[in-house]
């Protein structure tokens, strides 16, 4: 029996619209290297462990290029870009310019995979998200499952980096704002500023707060003030916390004493009874749920705006694109 006519042009509509939606693209998963790379992991700890034995600030140096490259158009190696003829990259941006570094401990981990994998097979993208995890787990921190398939970007933004990264002066609102443009939460916004636990900042991200504000104690102001006069030495640098080189809940700590050496920082504890407030507080007393909830977020940031299947490329050398 011949099926209706009003059947037919309703599968050939089906079989028309299937076929004109694009194709899924690949997802991240932990386990995307294991078939072509199983030592690609471990090969990428092992030169982020010699980096931080070396200098033990690379660690927060390498979390931050990680953070710094998804917020800008996604978690797809850009940052590693040099400028070409055809853009200027990110390396330059205000946020980035004399502060973002571990450049070349990016290329000594992208040899070393190339050599392990004997060829082209983890992206730069990835790269830094696994040492970016592996900087805060040798540093103290709790480990967390990483996923991984990312590929990288063909071209890099400018303005882009200046439009989307959060400066030091933002006030909570305009922070908040910032995250939820990304598609994050206030959770994730105190959670990832936990980042902070870690490393230093220029004298030129923190003056005004030191001697203009006061939402800071006294005290510790004037401590920072021996470290960055009010003209002249703009790149001295003070620790974010009590520990640089420690993952730990001190960041929270401090800013429970109005000691956050960033504007920003102190934005997220004011002292009034609000969601951030209560958070603060909450990872200031709670170091083990601090460890969980972050390997949360940076897994929830790591997955922005990626690049897989066929978009995107992996490239041979991460500071520039295929030839």
């Amino acid at each position: 029996m011949a099926a209706p006519k009003s059947f037919l042009v309703y599968v050939l509509g089906l079989f028309v619209t299937v076929a004109l939606l694009p194709p899924s693209s690949a997802k991240l998963s932990a386990d995307f290297y294991e078939k072509s790379c199983p030592q690609a992991l471990e090969t990428i700890r092992s030169v982020v462990e010699k980096a931080i034995d070396t200098e033990k600030r690379m660690g927060a140096s390498l979390l931050r290029l990680h953070f710094h490259d998804c917020f800008v158009n996604g978690c797809d190696g850009s940052i590693l870009l040099d400028d070409t003829a055809n853009f200027t990259g990110e390396k330059t941006a205000l946020p980035n310019a004399n502060s973002v570094r571990g450049f070349d401990v990016v290329d000594d981990i992208k040899s070393a995979v190339n050599e392990k994998c004997k060829g082209n097979v983890v992206s730069c993208a990835d790269i830094l998200a696994v040492a970016a995890r592996d900087s805060v787990n040798i540093l103290g921190g709790k480990s967390y499952e990483v996923l991984v398939g990312r590929r990288d970007a063909k071209t890099a933004s400018l303005n882009a980096a200046n439009n989307n990264l959060p400066p030091p002066f933002f006030n909570f609102s305009q922070l908040l704002s910032n995250f939820q443009s990304h598609g994050l939460d206030i959770k994730d916004l105190v959670v990832l500023s936990g980042g902070h636990t870690l490393g230093l900042a220029r004298c030129t991200t923190f003056r005004t707060h030191i001697y203009n504000e006061t939402n800071i104690n006294s005290a510790f102001a004037a401590s920072m003030q021996k470290i960055c006069p009010l003209t002249g030495g703009d790149g001295n640098t003070a620790p974010l916390d009590p520990t640089k080189a420690k993952f730990d809940n001190q960041y929270f700590k401090a800013l429970l004493g109005l000691k956050g050496l960033l504007h920003s920082d102190q934005e997220l504890f004011k002292g009034d009874g609000s969601e951030s407030d209560n958070l603060v507080t909450h990872y200031s007393n709670n170091l083990k749920d601090f460890d969980v909830d972050f390997g949360v977020s940076m897994i929830k940031m790591g997955n922005m705006k990626v690049l897989t299947g066929s978009d995107g490329e992996i490239r041979l050398n991460c500071r520039k694109v295929n030839q």
